[in-house]
């Protein structure tokens, strides 16, 4: 799947019935980062939500009980640098707090990474632009 360069976000949402309409919301983080902005119109795309193809037995680091990392390796992302890490590399936070390890990077860039690495409770992201 090619994604545009002109990504502002990318979120997983359930599409929720509400007075008869169905709505999509917009995690606040995304209007905090300056990505979105309330009172705009913007394209959207939806892609399927199906669950993801069972792994081999023993190849997970996460169990089946536990959630799963919200993101995956070689996925594209746009992040905001929160913090440094001991190290000096850059933290970013997604979907429920999830910790992405950015090298080379400043607290408050935003940037375009692609995630390298993912495990239980942390992931890893290369710098694209």
């Amino acid at each position: 799947m090619e994604i545009s360069e002109k990504l502002l976000c990318l979120f997983s949402a359930k599409v929720e019935e509400t007075d008869g309409r169905f709505v999509v919301e917009i995690p606040r983080r995304e209007i905090e980062t300056g990505s979105v902005e309330s009172g705009d119109t913007y394209r959207v795309a939806l892609i399927s939500g199906a669950e993801p193809a069972p792994s081999d037995e023993g190849t997970s680091d996460v169990a089946a009980d536990e959630p799963q990392p919200p993101v995956e390796p070689g996925e594209i992302r746009y992040v905001e640098i929160e913090d440094l890490g001991k190290q000096g590399d850059g933290i970013a936070r997604v979907e429920r707090g999830y910790v992405i390890i950015v090298p080379d990077t400043e607290v408050g860039e935003r940037v375009k990474i692609e995630v390298s690495e993912v495990k239980s409770n942390f992931a890893v992201g290369e710098v694209l632009e």
